[in-house]
């Protein structure tokens, strides 16, 4: 029989294909306390509900609901709830890929960081990580994620960017995903292809065409599944000859991009074209 204790946890816990996330950890806990413990990797903590006050390098910190923590590697730290009601929150455990050791004192001496910008990409990026098939955008958002988080351990202005024109660039990485619009391309892969580093891919790319590279991608995808469904094949089959994870995957964005889920669309015409070449009477236009 579960404790009482263990029956006011939640959590989920997964690992999932984006380079630099060595575990993606969601979790709900009320009386538990985390004892005092090290990570070999970055923790990456946004707190939902409550509030977590903790002990890092002999200094009490705390994790107000508009704050972003980071931890460092090594640094020994403990946790808990500071209300009964306990706390939610979501945590990746992230590598060197993005972060180096040359950035441990400094997320030591401010490890909760007051961001909102940033605070929202923590989450948007969560939330590319809970969809199964959309690791490319998971990484674009990690891109930036990192990004920010080391101008602010420079100290540096978190307003400032890179330059934005590449249009050169923007339009190698178009080539690309339309070459692998199938098979696809992790972020990594392409910045290594057209040589240049990812968070200034994705803005150079979004700067050129208005939309994300992922965006770009997905829209794509969806242009080819719908001439596959008016060829008659079933959405399961489509979801796979266009590049998508699986057929709920496609449905969820053909839905979004398109108006209606990909087997209403299939049955709307058919696939079978007039004589003049217009869809039969109730089929969907295309547009």
């Amino acid at each position: 029989m579960a404790t009482r204790q263990e029956a006011r946890q939640e959590v989920s816990a997964w690992r999932p294909a984006v380079t630099g996330v060595v575990e993606v950890f969601h979790a709900h806990f009320t009386e538990y306390a985390y004892p005092m413990h090290v990570h070999d990797t970055w923790t990456l903590l946004i707190v939902d509900d409550g509030a977590v006050r903790y002990d890092l390098d002999r200094h009490e910190r705390g994790t107000p609901h508009d704050t972003v923590t980071l931890l460092p590697p090594h640094v020994p730290h403990n946790g808990s709830a500071v209300t009964p009601e306990g706390f939610r929150k979501r945590v990746l455990y992230l590598d060197s890929t993005h972060l180096g050791d040359e950035f441990i004192g400094a997320a030591v001496d401010r490890p909760d960081l007051r961001d909102p910008l940033l605070r929202l990409r923590v989450g948007q990026l969560h939330g590319a990580l809970v969809r199964p098939g959309e690791e490319f955008e998971a990484a674009s958002r990690l891109a930036f994620v990192a990004e920010r988080l080391r101008v602010r351990l420079r100290d540096a202005d978190p307003s400032s960017r890179p330059p934005l024109a590449d249009p050169s660039l923007a339009r190698q990485l178009r080539e690309l995903l339309d070459e692998r619009l199938v098979d696809g391309v992790t972020l990594d892969e392409a910045a290594r292809l057209v040589h240049a580093h990812p968070a200034h891919l994705v803005r150079a790319f979004s700067a050129a065409f208005g939309m994300a590279p992922h965006q770009y991608l997905t829209a794509r995808r969806v242009d080819r599944a719908r001439r596959l469904l008016l060829d008659g094949r079933s959405p399961g089959e489509v979801a796979v000859a266009a590049g998508f994870y699986d057929q709920a995957h496609l449905t969820r964005h053909f839905r979004k991009l398109v108006g209606v889920p990909p087997g209403r669309y299939r049955l709307s015409g058919g696939g079978r074209l007039s004589q003049a070449g217009r869809p039969p009477q109730g089929a969907a236009s295309g547009a």
